[in-house]
């Protein structure tokens, strides 16, 4: 596989991570497909084990979601800027403290935003609270599934 197939690849794994954010796009499904063609065009076992352990994660994923509460973030007044605080935050989070980080990261980039927004600490907490409730956990649980399929593949592609 060439350089720019990886880079495509790569960037197809990007706008899945970014779509988990955004309502009505298939983020999970972008991630797996530039995992399948990657795994596609890559003959190594390592690169079929990564596509597998994708598949398995990201249907434990959907199956997770289906148990928590549904997306109603809007309903709850969480904007934009939340959602981009709050995968911000999972993103650092993730880097900073492999793997577990997603999630006191993504719960601390909605706090931030609303503790920006509101001022006050209590108010920002009640707030995350709500958000949370409100599908914010599926939100986390899809999110968190995308980063680890997307480490998995990064490892992969580095380790060559």
């Amino acid at each position: 596989m060439g350089v720019v197939e990886l880079l495509l690849a790569g960037l197809v794994i990007l706008l899945g991570l970014c779509g988990v954010l955004l309502p009505g796009v298939p983020g999970s499904w972008l991630v797996w497909a530039g995992v399948s063609w990657w795994a596609l065009q890559d003959a190594r076992p390592v690169a079929w084990s990564v596509l597998v352990g994708a598949t398995v994660v990201l249907l434990l994923s959907q199956a997770v979601r289906w148990a928590l509460p549904s997306r109603r973030l809007r309903a709850s007044g969480a904007g934009p800027r939340l959602t981009a605080f709050a995968g911000a935050g999972a993103f650092l989070g993730f880097l900073l403290i492999p793997v577990v980080g997603a999630i006191p990261g993504f719960m601390g980039g909605i706090y931030l935003a609303e503790r920006l927004r509101l001022g006050r600490h209590g108010e920002a907490v009640a707030a995350l609270r709500t958000a949370m409730r409100s599908g914010g956990s599926s939100v986390l649980a899809e999110l968190f599934a995308c980063l680890v399929v997307a480490a998995a593949w990064l490892g992969a592609v580095i380790a060559g």
